[in-house]
């Protein structure tokens, strides 16, 4: 027979040794997730500096990177400085790059005392160049916006400094060929389609193995129509600085072929050859014949 007594105080015991062990598995856990939680705290924390220290790394462009219309690949240093050579750069122009990339055309140009301005979409890139502008010493000189080469207004430029491919060219052509007469267009490698260059040459130095040949564009005035001078009508077509056409004097009319290179004017009719300045709406210079004879024609209204 079970002594009821001893029973009791036997269950008694049991039951606070439980609830001490109960206790010290409830510590135990409570200082496991307090590890755990510290852990995962030193963790996050370590992870949130590293983070931070690499969104704080300078940018560095890569040969090659893609960008929204052009493979990033970098003109020459020694190319950059023969194409503004012979664009005749000077410290009166304003040099515009569409696509300008680590901004290299730019602040070479306003190394030379010129006013650069590089269009580039890659906001990343525009920072680099701001950064690289600085360093040389021209940010008051040199600067750079982001934004669309094709969108982004040049009219104001008067040399263009352009490493692009003929696809990204042939879509800029009609902005090109709008801007101001004389107008000094230097690209390199590449023409733009169905446009020849007034002047092209080739580098030839160790330090340029590829993309070395420089072309120059001058943009032409606009001739395509209809002038009157006093001794008849010209009637001119234009493509680009390519102009042909006839004189027509005396009921006669006669072949006319030329050329135009900015505002300057000149062309061949009857065996006569007639050079000149274009302004506007007039156009005037002296021909081969009579002595350096005199002319001028005025545009048909």
């Amino acid at each position: 027979m079970i002594d009821s007594a001893h029973s009791k105080t036997t269950m008694g015991g049991l039951v606070m040794h439980m609830s001490g062990f109960t206790r010290r598995l409830a510590g135990q856990r409570d200082r496991l997730l307090w590890k755990l939680l510290a852990m995962s705290l030193v963790v996050w924390i370590t992870s949130a500096a590293h983070g931070q220290g690499e969104q704080q790394k300078p940018f560095e462009p890569q040969v090659g990177q893609a960008g929204k219309d052009v493979v990033w690949v970098p003109t020459p240093d020694v190319m950059v400085e023969k194409m503004l050579d012979v664009a005749k750069v000077t410290p009166q122009d304003l040099v515009v790059d569409l696509g300008s990339g680590d901004g290299r055309n730019v602040i070479a140009a306003a190394k030379r005392g010129a006013r650069g301005r590089g269009v580039e979409f890659n906001p990343d890139m525009v920072e680099y160049s701001r950064r690289l502008a600085e360093k040389a010493g021209v940010g008051d000189k040199a600067t750079f916006v982001q934004g669309d080469m094709f969108a982004a207004d040049v009219s104001d430029a008067t040399v263009l400094a352009l490493f692009l491919l003929p696809d990204n060219l042939s879509r800029l052509r009609d902005t090109f060929f709008n801007l101001k007469p004389g107008t000094r267009m230097v690209l390199n490698t590449f023409a733009i389609p169905e446009w020849e260059p007034d002047f092209t040459d080739r580098l030839e130095s160790s330090e340029c193995v590829s993309w070395c040949t420089t072309l120059l564009y001058i943009v032409p005035a606009k001739v395509a129509g209809k002038w009157q001078l006093p001794q008849g009508e010209l009637t001119l077509e234009q493509k680009f600085q390519m102009i042909s056409g006839t004189l027509t004097s005396g009921g006669r009319s006669t072949p006319v072929a030329g050329k135009l290179l900015g505002e300057q004017i000149t062309f061949s009719a009857g065996g006569v050859e007639y050079s000149g300045r274009v302004k506007g709406d007039a156009m005037e210079g002296t021909s081969s014949s009579g002595s350096g004879a005199s002319w001028r024609a005025t545009r048909s209204k």
